[in-house]
């Protein structure tokens, strides 16, 4: 049998719900979901550990598919997993928040045990937030694919490829002749190179921002060219689970709170912030339940 690991689930924590998260395009190519099993390949200094991770009552069973890692990698394993599915948010206040608000209420009911499913790359955060601007998400995860699969690196496994999202070294040294032809847009292809070549500098690191408050490390970010605040909300939203993290600009939020609000037009910016002053300290996360309502 494959080296395992067993990790404790938080009370408010739906598997079902946060899997249908990880299935939303079939061009994913950082993981793989088969039935209730998600499949994905991370890398430890020069170890690539190809994980299944799958439910089990009140715990999640990481397995360990190409051999056993080194102890020390088990326990980057351990970590990355528990960051990946929001394991240690304790929710309860935002649950008490949200019950008693007319638009989150009924949110928090009907997808309870729904969490912020993280990238615990920081790299990979904000550069999947550059792809994404000002396109649907479907051409969204069509470049990230062609990104991926041309410049990324993969372990092979049971005649199957597993990838890892391209180094920021590597993707450092691309430029315009790399990235437009996979339908990169100039721009895309501009801050993608610069955001990388911050990452390889040692400009910007995950480590560095981990121990800012939410405004230096927002400060931090929107010092380099490409990330703006949008991207740097979203950013200290999937990889830090700053709760006050949020992406006032976001057209997903608008239309959420025009639906749920039953308007005849989209909401202004100062209608949003108004009406987000009841999450205060909590913003991310009703942000999740908003898009969730989607």
């Amino acid at each position: 049998m494959a080296s395992r690991l067993l990790l404790q689930l938080p009370r408010e924590f739906d598997y079902h719900l946060n899997l249908e998260f990880l299935r939303r395009s079939p061009r994913e190519l950082l993981h793989t979901v088969e039935n209730d099993h998600v499949l994905k390949v991370v890398k430890h200094l020069d170890e690539k550990i190809l994980l299944r991770i799958r439910p089990s009552e009140t715990k999640l069973i990481v397995e360990f598919l190409n051999g056993i890692p080194s102890a020390r990698a088990k326990e980057f394993v351990k970590g990355y997993v528990k960051e990946w599915f929001d394991m240690e948010t304790d929710l309860s206040a935002f649950y008490k928040l949200a019950a008693a608000d007319k638009l989150l209420g009924p949110l928090v009911d009907r997808y309870f045990g729904y969490r912020i499913i993280g990238q615990p790359d920081l790299f990979e955060s904000i550069i999947w937030a550059v792809i994404g601007q000002q396109i649907n998400l479907s051409f969204a995860y069509t470049l990230k694919s062609r990104f991926v699969e041309q410049f990324g690196e993969r372990l092979h496994w049971n005649n199957e490829s597993y990838y890892l999202f391209p180094a920021p070294k590597l993707v450092a040294t691309l430029r315009d002749e790399h990235l437009l032809p996979l339908q990169f847009s100039r721009q895309k292809s501009k801050y993608t190179t610069l955001i990388a070549e911050a990452f390889a500098n040692g400009i910007l690191s995950k480590e560095k921002l981990h121990s800012l408050s939410f405004d230096e490390a927002k400060n931090e970010l929107m010092k380099i060219k490409g990330i703006g605040n949008w991207t740097a909300n979203y950013a200290l939203m999937k990889t830090f689970r700053h709760p006050n993290a949020f992406p006032l600009e976001d057209a997903g939020v608008h239309n959420a709170i025009k639906n749920l609000k039953k308007m005849d037009r989209k909401p202004t910016l100062e209608e949003v912030k108004r009406q987000f002053k009841k999450y205060k300290g909590w913003e991310a996360y009703a942000t999740l339940y908003l898009w969730k309502s989607l």
